[in-house]
């Protein structure tokens, strides 16, 4: 006769069956899972063709021709549509250097620099709108060399945050904050907190686990569960190891020690349904086409499993 213990454990295994089947029987398409473009080549075309190769069809968009999307006039991002369009690549993310820069002081000067940000955002929904795509990848200010966080430069991080989020309504855009080493919001607890100060709905995160190892936190499990799933709007997939003097460097995809298989399955377990891209940064000698290639064929096997 079964225990009541095997009985038990046979009725959890048969619950959680059927949620593991799925996962496993879900196709390559059914990820949204794209290559931050110029890390295949700056060409768009190039790029794209990469990506139709490996049967992707979506790219997060920083350098085209060289260039950041936002420094290039809109004729050249038109162009850059034109071509994805004919690859059938769509865009996940417009990648953009807003607030990557040292918080202003309320200064003139820092006013001024201040404006120079609110241009670059404009021309970055701008160009949001030429590639089709609703997310903007942004940032929270870099520290400056041997400074700290503050409660007063965090409130004003908060309200500049909440002012781009007024501008960036009326077009539906979201700001994809990404959290960045040596920036105000370099890991899960800072991007927790400041997502718990910041509540507009149209703010959320570029979850990107190996930049979080990068400021000394360990990323999964531990950091990701401080997170609301609910307000990732992106993840950045790649992979890192300690060097002999215990700092973090870029490691291709299954070569380091970043959990990206764990960490993919606790985001479809809690719902996450938006786009992923691998953002290698790992440089082979053989240069940065050789160097993508290789994450990106450990990286689908990795998704084999999932």
């Amino acid at each position: 006769m079964v225990s009541l213990l095997s009985r038990r454990q046979f009725a959890a295994a048969a619950a959680l069956a059927p949620l593991a089947g799925r996962l496993r029987a879900l196709p390559l398409s059914a990820f949204k899972l794209g290559v931050t473009t110029d890390e295949i080549d700056d060409d768009p075309l190039a790029a794209a063709r990469f990506l139709r190769r490996y049967g992707l069809s979506w790219a997060e968009v920083r350098n085209i021709w060289g260039p950041y999307n936002t420094d290039q006039p809109v004729e050249k991002v038109r162009q850059a549509r034109a071509i994805f369009d004919e690859q059938g690549i769509r865009v996940s993310v417009l990648d953009t250097g807003f607030f990557k820069v040292p918080l202003p002081p309320d200064t003139p000067e820092g006013r001024r620099a201040l404006d120079a940000q609110w241009t670059l955002f404009d021309a970055a929904m701008e160009r949001a709108v030429i590639l089709g795509t609703r997310k903007i990848r942004v940032f929270t200010f870099m520290l400056e060399p041997g400074e700290k966080p503050s409660a007063t430069a965090y409130g004003r991080i908060d309200e500049l945050l909440r002012e781009a989020a007024r501008r960036a309504r009326p077009g539906r855009f979201l700001l994809a904050v990404e959290n960045i080493g040596g920036g105000h919001v370099s890991n899960a607890a800072e991007s927790a907190d400041l997502l718990k100060r910041v509540k507009d709905d149209n703010v959320g995160l570029a979850w990107d686990p190996n930049n979080a190892a990068q400021s000394g936190e360990q990323p999964f499990p531990g950091g990701y569960r401080k997170l609301d799933p609910a307000r990732i709007f992106h993840v950045h997939l790649r992979d890192y190891r300690h060097d002999a003097a215990g700092k973090v460097e870029w490691a291709a995809v299954g070569q380091g020690e970043f959990d990206n298989l764990g960490q993919i399955r606790a985001l479809l377990k809690d719902g996450y349904k938006e786009t992923f891209t691998l953002e290698t940064h790992w440089r082979d000698p053989r240069g940065k086409l050789y160097s993508t290639e290789t994450s990106l064929q450990a990286l689908l096997k990795v998704l084999e499993r999932v």
